[in-house]
C-alpha cells in the first residue's frame, strides 16, 4: 500500500466541508485480472439534498516537493 500523502487529510477535510461523505481511504482497485491495479487515496459520495442520484468520485492526492 502506498504511503499517505502529506496533503491527504487537508483534501479529505475540504471534501467533508463541501458535503462529501468519505467512504474509503487508500482504496485498491483491480482494473484487470492480470496485473493492472491502482490505489486511490479517497473515495467519496456527495449528498445532494433529497435527490437519490448522487455522484461518486475517486481522488488521487499528490504533492511534489
Amino acid at each position: 500500500m502506498p504511503a499517505k500523502d502529506i496533503y491527504q487529510d487537508t483534501v479529505k477535510n475540504a471534501l467533508i466541508k463541501d458535503g462529501w461523505v468519505i467512504w474509503g481511504e487508500n482504496f485498491h482497485i483491480q482494473v484487470d485480472e492480470e496485473s493492472l491495479a491502482m490505489f486511490i487515496d479517497l473515495v467519496a459520495d456527495e449528498l445532494i439534498g433529497a435527490e437519490k442520484n448522487g455522484r461518486t468520485i475517486a481522488v488521487e492526492v499528490k504533492s511534489f516537493q
